[in-house]
């Protein structure tokens, strides 16, 4: 993993991508909480929520064929959510002939555009927040430096993870596997328990070298390494566009419902 890069980023030197960290969280924070609070039964803010992201993807010079195959990562929980119309009772409705109730297509609709807009948000924040910039940032907003460091150190090794996987995969179809075959299920299983172990003893090694390097238990406060400056009134006022402009959006659906 390059220096400051993460899974998710996408190097780029936008507005966004300048605005500081610790700032870009709580946007994020904010956004996600105007969206939850919206009221499902309303469909026009979602959309007009959809905009102010595709607004910030366009200022942040994102393409839609980088972001939206990352936001699969909610395909489970899409597919929960389409059967709820099925699994809800009280009140039902026909639909192109099957009995779907009306809670249970509400709620389904909730799920999948709430969960799609904070998926959304959220990969919007880590193509544009390089790793680097996270403990200053999490310091100031008040998150304790053990967290700090555990959060550091999960996204530092999360490609070593993801790079031992590949690894392992091409040995057994080296060999002859076929991980699409169902009958290669009990292999594949054996190869996430073998790599648990692995990720088990990797994490031991670094923890020894940690204490034979003088670690007392103590975790250093990582802000005070390489920390950018704080962030400004200005930079604060521009970069809660976003999130003052979905809160504004939430007030005004309850107002008129």
């Amino acid at each position: 993993m390059g220096a400051g890069a993460h899974p998710l980023y996408r190097h780029g030197d936008s507005a966004v991508h300048r605005a500081p960290a610790e700032v870009k969280i709580v946007c994020l924070l904010v956004f996600v909480l105007a969206v939850v609070a919206t009221p499902r039964e309303m469909f026009w803010p979602f959309a007009v929520y959809a905009l102010i992201v595709v607004a910030v993807w366009q200022l942040a010079r994102i393409p839609l064929r980088w972001i939206l195959p990352r936001m699969l990562i909610e395909a489970p929980f899409l597919v929960l959510a389409l059967l709820l119309p099925f699994a809800e009772g009280g009140e039902r409705v026909e639909v192109a002939g099957l009995q779907l109730s009306v809670a249970g297509l509400y709620a389904a609709w909730g799920i999948v555009v709430k969960g799609t807009l904070g998926v959304a948000a959220a990969l919007t924040l880590a193509a544009t927040t390089a790793a680097v910039e996270l403990p200053a940032a999490l310091s100031r907003l008040g998150v304790p430096a053990v967290v700090t460091s555990v959060l550091v150190l999960m996204i530092r090794y999360i490609d070593l993870l993801a790079a031992e996987a590949g690894r392992m995969r091409m040995a057994r179809i080296s060999r002859g596997d076929s991980p699409r075959a169902l009958h290669q299920v009990r292999a594949i299983a054996t190869g996430i328990g073998a790599l648990f172990l692995r990720s088990y003893e990797r994490g031991e090694r670094v923890y020894h070298s940690m204490l034979s390097r003088g670690f007392d238990g103590s975790v250093p406060d990582l802000a005070v390494i390489g920390a950018p400056p704080r962030a400004v009134p200005v930079q604060w006022a521009l970069t809660m566009i976003p999130a003052v402009a979905a809160v504004s959006v939430s007030v005004s659906a309850w107002v008129i419902r």
